[in-house]
């Protein structure tokens, strides 16, 4: 009856649909088709059924009342398309985090970098085994760097001598100095709008000194002994086969 009138009908839609098309298009779910009016009605600019693949999506466009979008993700591999959501997932947190607070600074390691110079310079001052830890941390530090140079395929040991140098040589001038993956170059990230929430920085490196801290604190392992007994959880005695013990006649 719809296709004969040239009306798009789709059946079996699940509640998460409907109520998601509805707030979009701002149209109201009914049960009947008895007494429609024209506040029961949604609008969009543009509605399509498009093939992506093996599947065919309703794709609503324009909708005056939409506050979210959909993303479609497809990938060769389960395991793809797990680590592109992942990725996707963490942009958008950052994206909400940097939002909320407005407070930011420079990716690509330069953070990381300008932390570990404060770090080693502060550590000189310092004497005693605390000397050691905080050049422990700041050696650490270095790993974001070293891991973003690993992942794009430079010359790791090239790239963080220059930044050592950089930060070194001038902190006011060069703090935000890091690993330009585009240019494969040292340069200035904040001046290319590579920029990632303080908030998220303190959070990351308080929760590292956290997990450092609890690992150090265990100074001995904790053993089953039942794991030590051999005859434990039926397990049989060595011997020539059977579990026979291995004796003299």
């Amino acid at each position: 009856y719809f296709a004969d009138r040239n009306i798009f009908c789709a059946g079996r839609v699940s509640k998460d649909d409907l109520d998601r098309v509805c707030e979009a298009t701002g149209c109201r779910v009914q049960s009947t088709t008895t007494d429609l009016t024209a506040k029961h009605l949604g609008v969009c600019e543009r509605f399509e059924e498009c093939q992506i693949g093996g599947q065919r999506f309703n794709v609503f466009k324009g909708c005056p009342e939409a506050k979210t979008c959909t993303i479609i993700l497809r990938g060769g591999a389960e395991q793809f398309i797990d680590e592109v959501e992942r990725s996707l997932h963490d942009s958008i947190m950052v994206v909400r985090r940097a939002v909320k607070n407005q407070t930011v600074v420079a990716g690509g390691g330069a953070i990381e970098m300008e932390i570990s110079r404060y770090l080693r310079e502060t550590a000189r001052k310092i004497e005693g085994k605390q000397q050691l830890i905080i050049t422990a941390v700041a050696k650490a530090l270095e790993v974001i760097p070293r891991q973003l140079c690993e992942n794009a395929g430079f010359d790791t040991t090239d790239f963080i001598t220059q930044l050592r140098a950089r930060h070194a040589q001038d902190p006011e001038k060069y703090k935000w100095y890091g690993v330009d993956i585009e240019e494969e170059k040292v340069a200035d990230l904040f001046k290319k709008f590579v920029w990632e929430p303080a908030l998220v920085k303190t959070n990351a490196i308080a929760s590292a000194i956290e997990a450092a801290c609890l690992i150090l604190s265990v100074d001995e392992t904790v053993t089953s002994q039942k794991s030590q007994d051999p005859m434990a959880a039926g397990q049989p005695m060595p011997g020539r086969g059977r579990g026979m013990p291995m004796g003299g006649r």
